[in-house]
């Protein structure tokens, strides 16, 4: 898993800062496949009692087109002709056994009736794709849920569904997606009332309102869901705003008040440039901490994250964060600062850095493309002492840190002995010893089921002066030399310094003894098959926080699901 999930897991208010890595179980697990899907429907019926058909019979499908909770319901059949009695119809590929899809029902159900009530010609629709293979191949459907918007009938070019999976995400989006995406503000006076009602927005000033350049501003602001655009070629408008040449200008009713974003000399709108552009002005200096902004701090696409920590009822800290706002202007653009409030309900991302309540007020900073965290000393922070960390860490001059843990008094008492950062080098690195280490974190389900294995091979090997089992808890405890991504992790660290083994075979007691007596080699006969079992879960495709991906299977079990 890549650092920056791991931060924005933390963000998020998550479990600590990686996934678990699947066991291989002795139960076969189900996988989220379409083909599974259907195989699993089978199955439940075959459990019936004697005499009963294994599966009822299914009611005919015809043209006709029933509602559930407002929403139609749709498949080969009626589907042509459900496009074409809607002009916008947003329809929801799903499988009944998806975890995401069952958490946006509810709420799907609730835009439908809202929008049914209100009149509008946005109307919902589901499909159940793992009974449809002809609407899921036509339609590309590669995991689940998939919202797609379709516009006056069109089924060849439908619009994937880009806003947040809320009620008020999924109305905002599909009325901009309806309208025109950024109204024309023809006065000085509709530009003022237009501003003024928003906290931001973003409106494009050109000449011409048929250019290439007004086209990719639409299209753009139909992607952002949270933002209001608007576009002006009106002289008046670009007189009372001071602007000289075509441009967009991001207004907001804190900081600086506005950001000026200028096209190319050839008058070229760079969309890549523009998103960003937007997402980054759309931040405050210094950024509360919020289930709200954490998704705009990982989106902000700034690598350099500053963190004060600070004690909201001390008002000597909470004076910090004002004088901070000077170094937020000049790391501007290259580092966020963010503020968190340690006596807010925030334990895990406390954890995750290392901080603790009566260590406030503190700072961390972290560089997302490395995973390097670095600190100030307790009680040496100040404008000046933060100032030169963001500078020192910018240079790349600063030395980061690792957390440990003390090393336990009875830490060798056991035959499965207890690594902490502190003590892990003289150990693990040791050249007489073979040391074959599980790094675990003690929320990770399969790190739990790993756990009598690991102790009946730590006794098996206890009597082995050249044989070592060990394990660190990875979530309080860091290595310079390691970057762990999911648990359980194993590495053998075999004697003499030579490199170091990342074990991907079965975790059974037979498999990695014989993978110890052969000096750290897995057993030719070892099959990697069993790492593609999946375990039953949602997650979602690319951006962790992404409202509109999909679902697909994956071999991690998510801290969500823990």
């Amino acid at each position: 898993m890549r650092t920056h999930t791991l931060w924005t897991v933390a963000l998020l208010g998550l479990l600590l800062w990686a996934s678990c890595s699947q066991a291989n179980d002795a139960e076969p697990k189900q996988e989220e496949t379409q083909e599974d899907s259907s195989k699993e429907t089978t199955e439940e019926t075959s459990g019936e009692e004697e005499g009963e058909t294994e599966e009822a019979t299914k009611k005919e499908k015809t043209t006709e087109i029933e509602e559930e909770n407002n929403v139609m319901v749709l498949h080969i059949n009626n589907f042509a002709r459900a496009l074409s009695e809607n002009q916008y119809l947003l329809v929801e590929f799903y499988a009944p056994w998806c975890g995401h899809c069952k958490s946006l029902e509810p709420i799907y159900a609730e835009v439908a009736g809202t929008l049914k009530e209100e009149g509008s010609a946005l109307r919902l629709a589901k499909v159940e794709a793992t009974g449809e293979p002809e609407l899921t191949l036509e339609f590309d459907i590669q995991g689940f849920p998939v919202l797609k918007l379709f516009i006056n009938g069109d089924r060849q070019k439908p619009i994937d569904y880009t806003g947040k999976r809320s009620k008020e995400g999924i109305i905002q989006w599909m009325k901009r997606r309806a309208g025109s995406g950024a109204p024309v503000l023809d006065s000085a006076d509709s530009a003022a009332q237009f501003i003024e009602s928003h906290n931001i927005t973003v409106i494009g000033f050109f000449d011409e309102l048929e250019s290439e350049a007004v086209k990719v501003f639409k299209e753009l602001a139909f992607n952002f869901g949270d933002t209001e655009f608007a576009l002006s070629a009106s002289p008046e408008v670009f007189q009372k705003y001071e602007v000289k040449a075509n441009s967009v200008v991001l207004f907001k009713k804190f900081d600086e008040g506005r950001a000026d974003f200028s096209l190319s000399e050839d008058g070229v709108l760079n969309p890549e440039n523009l998103t960003t552009f937007i997402k980054q002005n759309s931040l405050e200096l210094v950024i509360p901490f919020s289930q709200e902004t954490a998704e705009l701090i990982f989106k902000s696409g700034i690598q350099l994250h500053s963190l004060l920590f600070i004690n909201s009822a001390v008002e000597s800290q909470t004076a910090l964060v004002d004088e901070s706002r000077t170094i937020a202007k000049e790391f501007k653009g290259k580092m966020l600062f963010v503020v968190i409030d340690v006596a807010a309900a925030l334990s895990n991302v406390l954890n995750y850095f290392g901080v603790s309540e009566k260590d406030a007020p503190t700072a961390r900073l972290i560089d997302m493309e490395t995973g390097k965290k670095f600190s100030i000393a307790t009680g040496d922070l100040s404008i000046n002492s933060l100032r030169q960390l963001c500078q020192d860490v910018a240079d790349g001059t600063a030395k980061p840190y690792y957390r440990s843990e003390e090393i336990p008094e009875d830490w060798n008492k056991e035959p499965v002995k207890v690594l902490v950062g502190k003590n892990f080098e003289s150990v693990a690195l040791d050249p007489t010893k073979n040391v074959f280490v599980e790094f675990y974190a003690p929320w990770c389900g399969h790190c739990k089921e790993l756990t009598p294995i690991w102790e009946q091979l730590g006794e098996k090997y206890s009597d082995r002066d050249d044989i070592i089992i060990a394990k660190m808890d990875a979530t309080a405890n860091e290595v310079e030399s390691l970057t762990i991504s999911g648990f359980p992790t194993l590495k053998y660290f075999p004697a003499d310094g030579k490199e170091v083994v990342d074990y991907t075979g079965k975790r059974d007691l037979e498999t990695m003894s014989q993978f110890l007596e052969d000096g750290g080699v897995l057993p030719k006969t070892e099959s990697n098959e069993e790492e593609d079992e999946f375990d039953e879960e949602d997650v979602d495709t690319d951006d962790e926080e992404a409202a509109g991906s999909a679902e697909v299977p994956t071999n991690t079990t998510s801290k969500d699901e823990l």
